[in-house]
């Protein structure tokens, strides 16, 4: 569920840089910078972009994902067991960094803070609700209540932060590492790296980074510098139960448990830089928790320190923010 997520994201983020760029010739601002006030063409492009990808991005979803499934009239489904709440985390920290990039490029338009977020905020929901409504339709999955309170917690975040802080004070990431589950069961959890990347939750780690600098403002503290909580879960080789036997092989029988992590965290959107190709690629970079010494937690298990635990990949940077650089680039207010 999260790969064609993540597919359907960079796409959808593509083209509407791609439709707002062509109209770059009818602006009379530069390019790279936000206008101060609402600028017409700029919003025309944003607005018809994001309709128009939107109907075509959802009709691509439907009929080349949906169709290999059998569909049946709209249900419920309540997954809330499954996979130790990791799919709740990823839904959350993909609403939260499709409202980012959205509220940055209505900010380029020229809207106000508070339209701007609103705006970004509502397109990012629509998007993920959609998806949601789609798995309704689906006898493989269903409608799940659980998805769209993490939605709506991960959009929530955004909003409320933006709205009375006008900044991301905690801040949602990713972080990624291998694990040799995928091998047991490759369709399931991946069969190469950017598949694990997107599908193997024992791999997967999600951050919430709280900077304290924003809090108080007269510390010495660095401003780049903040204190990241994650939570990750291993063991898992299956939804709900690890499964004992894939194509008539039987499975090791592996532990699943929780993780809970204490790390620093490096805020790269908040380094001072005059340069607008790097304050852009921090800003994309920012999505990821990078390598950093952590202390791990798990249940029935003793504390374990991780010098530098977690490792990113070239593979990483380019599926995850893909989609966001497209259309981040113009939008880098």
């Amino acid at each position: 569920m999260l790969f064609k997520r993540k597919i359907i994201l960079i796409i959808f983020f593509s083209s509407i840089s791609t439709i707002s760029i062509a109209q770059q010739k009818k602006d009379s601002l530069p390019f790279f910078e936000s206008s101060p006030n609402p600028h017409p063409p700029r919003i025309h492009a944003l607005n018809y972009s994001i309709v128009g990808m939107y109907g075509l991005s959802m009709s691509w979803l439907y009929t080349q994902w949906y169709k290999d499934y059998p569909r049946s009239s709209f249900h419920f489904f309540n997954d809330n067991s499954e996979w130790e709440q990791m799919d709740k985390y990823a839904h959350a920290w993909d609403a939260y960094n499709i409202a980012k990039p959205l509220f940055r490029c209505y900010r380029w338009a020229g809207y106000d803070n508070t339209k701007a977020t609103l705006y970004g905020a509502g397109v990012a929901y629509l998007f993920q609700t959609t998806v949601e409504i789609f798995d309704g339709f689906s006898s493989e999955w269903g409608f799940s209540g659980g998805d769209i309170l993490a939605n709506t917690g991960g959009v929530a975040l955004f909003t409320f932060q933006q709205l009375k802080w006008q900044e991301q004070r905690i801040v949602l990431k990713y972080s990624f590492h291998e694990t040799s589950y995928s091998q047991f069961r490759p369709k399931l959890l991946g069969s190469n790296l950017p598949e694990r990347i997107l599908k193997d939750y024992n791999g997967q780690t999600y951050w919430l980074a709280i900077n304290p600098k924003s809090f108080f403002k007269n510390t010495s503290i660095p401003s780049w510098l903040s204190l990241a909580i994650g939570y990750g879960a291993e063991g898992m080789t299956g939804g709900k139960n690890n499964s004992e036997f894939v194509d008539g092989i039987e499975l090791p029988k592996f532990d699943r448990y929780r993780q809970f992590y204490l790390s620093v965290d490096f805020d790269l959107a908040r380094i001072n830089t005059k340069s607008k190709f790097l304050s852009s690629a921090f800003k994309l970079i920012n999505i990821i928790h990078l390598p950093a010494p952590a202390i791990e937690w798990s249940s029935g298990r003793k504390p374990v320190y991780r010098a530098l635990f977690f490792k990113i990949e070239y593979d990483v940077l380019f599926i995850l923010i893909n989609g966001q650089a497209w259309i981040d680039l113009p939008c880098i207010s």
